[in-house]
């Protein structure tokens, strides 16, 4: 049976809805804790930085007092191990940790085999929150009550390391709300909040509000906007509680965003502007720059960009007339800092440690009033929708909370910056992958394999229920605020953007077809561009000329392979390579990587650059293999489909690897992990893959293979060719 407001008008029980989301909140950061403790525990510290959480061979450059007053690390390459250097200085490897992540940072232990507890890594290291990620280094601001082993990190060898952990504090934060609104009294629920679960109807809006006198002479800041972009906007404004602009690839739909809080400050609202990631607000704030917008960035910016900086609370309270008043505190405490480095002994250490916490409370006293009077005194707030839930805003109130990639976010997160608000408009792409869910991944293998096939199938969202702890009703984490409002409110509440800016007509045409019902249109400038136009010499070849190609493998010449090794005995798996247990049950493809590597080659030496090429494929064991493609073309990028939704590229190669007797696709039957891989390029797509295995895997796969058939540009590869 389907949930409480999924796929039905029926109103949501709000009490059961939190208490479901409270028990799907845990599984989930169990499921985190147990896949970070299963990889620290196996695996060497080089093993780990490969799998992207991990940062290894790291000196303490500098220590000093940071937002909030806590203790900031800048930690970067030891020069004695580092392989990579710039005129700038020595380089970080690559790796996977990003601004936000919750890290311990502890002395790196001798050898690479030695197994480890996180526990032992925590009682051991320092736990904090990485503020800053640069191409030199990388900032961690320290919890307090592990500071004092600061100074005496890297002490042995000289070296420590960085393991990303489970992020607890957005479950803290998540679940604080939840307990909110499971608490909330019949007389506390807004009209607002009652809309949006169900117990009331959406206020109606003009059917045409070209036509109604309030909507229809709009100054537009940006007069370039289409039609359907404009009548997104004035949806939006005209909607009393909800509003949900949606947005396909391409269609401008962060354009459409800038417009809209443009013209709402123009009507005098207040504004809080949220995304699920550091990217995605910070997106914002540089389009929002430019137009003088008061506006302040809570949390930690993921891009050094000075448009984004110069509007982060960090730089404000150090630059406004209220932040001079913290600077002498600061300036001691930055004192205090330098001189544990020089600290002779561990007792030495302590005193600083002793004085420093005085000076924290004094600090933080002053910068709160300080950071009080910022916000309370701006029109535009963005953060994070967790970072919404700091301290703050946790008085404020705004006219309207806006949400980009809501289909991306948990719908817990969205709640920690809704119940501050009076009315919301969500932006983002229901048809696009939802966040990853961890504990989706960790039920029995039958319930595993019937999810597989129940999405290879195309069912509705709820197949892949996971049901854990009494959670009988088949709720899960995947089905976004924007999917329950869609299923329990209808097309009334949304708004699509129908012209698309990034992709040549013909790569459009198909998820057009089968996904936004056919209403997409490719603009002037896009529909028929093609590689040669770049706007450097590249020669007229076969793949510089098709916008679309398909290097079809039928016949059995490709085989797949399991990096499980069908085989899930213990003994297997300790003799399995380090990339098969890092990739757990991950499927690759040698023979069609060596197509890859073959149409990279042809591309690049017909004059496109590596920088304007991107792989994708949506096995992380297949990016393993690929991965020298980045020393013999620097520049390309590589990347799993998942990791690169919201991305483009003006050429893109798609890896689909399935190719077996049994026709099993897997999750690669998931419709919107391919609408996101085949809808990155902007000039050229190329389709690698098996389609006499991908047809029998679903509906959907079949007509897609049978579009790439009669549309694209069909090659059958020659296996005694392939020689790298």
């Amino acid at each position: 049976m389907a949930p409480p407001g999924l796929n039905s008008k029926d109103p949501v029980d709000i009490p059961a809805f939190a208490q479901t989301q409270l028990a799907l909140l845990a599984a989930e950061l169990e499921a985190e804790i147990a896949e970070t403790s299963t990889l620290v525990g196996a695996h060497s510290p080089t093993a780990l930085q490969r799998a992207g959480v991990a940062v290894t061979n790291l000196v303490v450059n500098a220590q000093r007092t940071g937002f909030g007053g806590k203790t900031v690390l800048e930690l970067g390459p030891d020069a004695a191990t580092s392989s990579s250097s710039s005129s700038s200085g020595a380089e970080l490897p690559e790796h996977g940790i990003r601004t936000g992540d919750i890290v311990i940072v502890a002395e790196q232990p001798a050898g690479s085999a030695k197994k480890r507890e996180v526990r032992e890594l925590e009682r051991k290291g320092a736990k904090g929150v990485v503020t800053r990620v640069a191409r030199g280094w990388i900032s961690v601001a320290l919890d307090e009550e592990r500071e004092d082993i600061a100074g005496g990190l890297g002490g042995g060898n000289g070296r420590v390391w960085i393991v990303k952990l489970a992020d607890d504090v957005t479950y803290k934060r998540m679940n604080g709300t939840m307990g909110k609104l499971q608490r909330m009294s019949e007389a506390e629920l807004s009209v607002f909040i009652r809309v949006l679960f169900g117990l009331s109807s959406p206020s109606p809006v003009p059917a045409d509000l070209v036509a109604d006198p309030e909507w229809a002479g709009i100054e537009w800041v940006d007069p370039s906007l289409n039609e359907s972009q404009k009548d997104a906007i004035r949806f939006a404004l005209a909607s009393s509680e909800i509003a949900l602009i949606h947005g396909p690839p391409g269609t401008g739909k962060t354009h459409t965003l800038i417009e809209l809080i443009l013209q709402m400050l123009k009507r005098g609202l207040r504004i809080l502007v949220c995304g699920p990631s550091n990217i995605s607000v910070d997106n914002i704030v540089e389009r929002l720059s430019p137009h003088k917008v008061p506006m302040v960035r809570l949390g930690h910016p993921a891009r050094l960009l000075p448009s984004v900086l110069n509007h982060s609370l960090d730089v404000l309270t150090q630059t406004s007339e209220a932040g001079a008043i913290v600077k002498d505190v600061r300036a001691e405490m930055d004192a205090k800092q330098a001189s544990v480095r020089k600290a002779r002994n561990a007792k030495d250490r302590r005193v600083i440690y002793g004085e420093l916490k005085e000076l924290r409370k004094e600090y933080r006293e002053r910068e709160r009033k300080c950071v009080s009077n910022l916000v309370a005194g701006s029109k535009v707030v963005l953060a994070t929708l967790h970072g919404a839930g700091g301290f703050q805003l946790r008085n404020e109130a705004f006219d309207v909370v806006i949400i980009d990639e809501a289909s991306q976010a948990l719908e817990a997160q969205c709640w920690v910056a809704l119940l501050s608000a009076k009315k919301a408009v969500c932006a983002g792409d229901h048809l696009q992958l939802p966040p990853t869910i961890k504990s989706l991944n960790s039920k029995s293998s039958t319930s595993k394999a019937k999810w597989s096939k129940n999405k290879a199938e195309g069912e509705e969202e709820e197949a892949g229920a996971v049901k854990t702890k009494g959670k009988e009703n088949g709720a899960t984490l995947e089905t976004t605020l924007f999917d329950r409002l869609l299923a329990l409110h209808g097309p009334a509440i949304k708004r699509m953007l129908t012209t698309q800016y990034r992709m040549h007509e013909k790569i459009m045409r198909f998820p057009s077809d089968e996904l936004y019902d056919a209403k997409l249109v490719a603009a002037e400038a896009v529909k028929d561009r093609l590689l040669r136009d770049l706007p450097y010499d590249v020669e007229t070849t076969d793949d510089t000329t098709e916008p679309l190609i398909f290097i079809d493998t039928q016949g059995g010449d490709f085989p797949e392979r399991n990096e499980d090794d069908d085989d899930n005995s213990s003994a297997a798996a300790a003799k399995k390579p380090m990339r098969g247990r890092l990739h757990g049950e991950s499927k690759s493809n040698e023979m069609e990587a060596a197509l890859v590597r073959q149409h990279v080659r042809a591309l690049v030496e017909a004059g496109i650059r590596p920088e304007d090429i991107a792989v994708v494929t949506p096995y992380n064991a297949q990016l393993a293999i690929l991965a020298p493609l980045k020393e013999t073309f620097p520049g390309i990028e590589l990347g799993s489909v998942d990791g690169f939704q919201g991305r483009e590229k003006e050429a893109v190669i798609v890896s689909l690897v399935r190719s077996n007797a049994d026709g099993e696709v897997g999750f690669l039957g998931e419709k919107r992990r391919l609408n996101v891989a085949m809808t990155r390029p902007k000039r050229s797509l190329t389709v690698i893959g098996d389609s006499e295995t991908v047809k029998r895997g679903s509906k959907f796969l079949s007509r897609w293979m049978s579009f790439l058939e009669d549309n694209a540009d069909l090659r059958y590869p020659d296996v005694s060719s392939l020689t790298s």
